[in-house]
């Protein structure tokens, strides 16, 4: 019989590497290659930053999972996983409900020969009290596009106002990582947009935006000289960063620190620390963390089970070498992604597969038109520092290769051409 090879997870690594097995096994029939995710289109997550602050119209940018694997020869499957029978070789897909709760697609079970698992990650809240209950956070398009329309409505009620009073915002974003890096910097740019379109009772610089760190300073995962630039750069723009201020509790109207002090905000967006679904916790007897990631082995298969491979945030890869894991970051998982596509052809085949080995080519960060910095590592080029145009190139140039990937060389050129043909043709700004 032909091998099986389910996929599940339709973010960046898993929908990379089920096209790439699609052009290569799915189209020999070597094997039959099955992409498993819980919604219909794709977005690639580094972007809902842009989603939330209506930069980025996601109906635009979204790819859609049935037309790509129809172009790619592989089969798309809508579900959720929600159990594994390991000595079957089977996973459980829950029911698929519509917006009315009505059983849109039945529970039922996927059989597979090999089985990956590409499931990324979720905000860790810590279990900070009140968090879950009154921040918003940015895992999916969904969650992205509610906190726009939240931002939206405070300019539209304050535009249908009757007063010459003056409207104030307020935004405070846990976390100076590079999502809540990026996002504030998308906001200061969005309350300027939001001005030159009439919606200018809440000035640009009544809009608050506040940045909370727990750590010592932003960007704590990346080089010190990336972060000093874009501390300076975001109090500049009038961003309040406030570092060493743990978040110890949220309410309704504001957030609270370990020390006390109080940070007033009407909307508030947690994006401090990642975990794994919850489903994944010990999964069928396979060993995980602290956080719900699969522990993998160099060859990205699971420590208990040669079958199951896991790649991307949600499986915890060693470095060897180090006792740290691989970081948790999009090249990251493209790298693993480009491996397995090798490695399953591979074990199809009855050979040794090889390790991963992780590759740092550096870090980017957008600040959104205002600015970009970052540094690319090479083995020639050492550790070069960009800033300014030249880094929001290479920022830019990122999604392009994950364009790539996915659709080749000459849709990609087309994507780029249609992109700036519409932009004279539509606002800055998503202002719906």
């Amino acid at each position: 019989m032909t091998h099986r090879i389910v996929i599940v997870g339709g973010g960046a690594g898993g929908l990379e590497l089920a096209t790439r097995l699609g052009k290569t096994l799915g189209k020999r029939g070597t094997a039959s290659v099955v992409l498993v995710d819980a919604n219909l289109t794709h977005i690639w997550k580094p972007l809902l930053h842009e989603v939330a602050a209506g930069s980025l119209n996601s109906s635009e940018d979204e790819l859609n999972y049935v037309a790509q694997a129809k172009w790619n020869h592989f089969e798309f499957q809508l579900g959720r996983m929600s159990g594994l029978d390991r000595e079957q070789k089977k996973i459980q897909l829950a029911a698929t409900l519509d917006e009315k709760g009505e059983e849109l697609v039945p529970a039922r079970e996927l059989a597979y020969d090999s089985l990956v698992i590409a499931v990324g990650s979720t905000t860790n809240d810590f279990g900070t009290q009140g968090a879950a209950e009154h921040c918003l956070f940015l895992d999916t398009r969904k969650q992205a596009e509610r906190f726009h329309q939240q931002l939206l409505n405070h300019y539209l009620r304050a535009h249908a106002g009757q007063t010459d009073a003056v409207e104030q915002i307020s935004v405070a974003i846990v976390g100076a990582g590079a999502t809540g890096v990026e996002l504030a910097a998308e906001l200061h740019n969005a309350a300027h947009e939001l001005a030159a379109y009439g919606l200018g009772r809440i000035k640009p610089e009544n809009m608050h935006i506040t940045l909370i760190e727990a750590g010592p300073r932003v960007l704590p995962a990346l080089p010190e000289r990336i972060g000093g630039p874009v501390h300076k750069t975001l109090e500049k723009l009038g961003v309040t960063v406030l570092t060493n201020a743990a978040v110890s509790e949220v309410t309704s109207d504001s957030l609270i620190t370990s020390s006390g002090q109080v940070i007033a905000a009407s909307l508030k967006v947690w994006a401090a620390g990642i975990r794994a679904p919850g489903f994944l916790k010990d999964i069928a007897g396979l060993e995980t963390n602290r956080i719900n990631q699969l522990q993998v082995l160099p060859t990205l298969q699971t420590t208990r089970d040669e079958n199951i491979f896991a790649f991307g945030d949600c499986a915890a890869c060693p470095q060897p070498g180090t006792d740290r894991n691989v970081p948790p970051r999009a090249q990251a998982a493209h790298q693993q992604a480009s491996l397995l596509a090798k490695s399953l052809k591979l074990r199809i085949e009855g050979q040794t597969l090889p390790e991963y080995r992780y590759t740092d080519y550096g870090s980017l960060i957008s600040l959104s038109r205002f600015s970009a910095v970052g540094n690319l590592m090479g083995n020639l080029t050492g550790s070069v520092m960009l800033e300014g145009w030249l880094a929001r190139m290479f920022y830019v140039s990122l999604y392009r290769m994950h364009q790539m990937a996915l659709y080749g060389a000459f849709r990609t050129a087309m994507l780029m051409l249609g992109s700036k043909i519409g932009r004279g043709t539509e606002p800055r700004l998503k202002l719906h």
